[in-house]
């Protein structure tokens, strides 16, 4: 099973888009899932807010879930961007730096992942 590490816009100016990325996101993975992929959802960390108590939450910092985020990349086989409004996301574009860093392939459609795939296979027999 192929780990597939999703980037895509979270944060926004307004609740409604915020949660319009957060929908976006969870669909893809969830699509990916379906088709057989281990996506890393980003779009889910905020289940960890919901299930801290206060004295918990105190303790959370933004740098904490960047850098979780950051060791599922690190492990990852593919990246998938979802290309709405990247260019203004400071963290998708730290989380692209860092897989061209270490070489992780990325992919700004599902189809470009499985074409890629495809490629691989049909290089190797399969």
């Amino acid at each position: 099973m192929k780990r597939v590490y999703v980037a895509g816009k979270y944060s926004d100016d307004n609740v409604l888009s915020v949660l319009g990325n957060i929908g976006r996101g969870i669909k893809l993975c969830k699509d990916l899932f379906l088709m057989g992929y281990a996506p890393f959802c980003p779009w889910l960390d905020h289940q960890y807010v919901l299930h801290t108590t206060d004295d918990e939450r105190k303790s959370l910092t933004v740098s904490m879930f960047h850098a979780y985020s950051l060791a599922w990349l690190d492990v990852s086989d593919y990246m998938l961007v979802i290309p709405d409004r990247i260019e203004n996301s400071r963290g998708v574009q730290a989380e692209i730096a860092r897989a061209n860093q270490i070489g992780i392939p990325i992919f700004y459609s599902i189809e470009e992942m499985i074409n890629h795939e495809r490629g691989i296979s049909e290089v190797f027999g399969g």
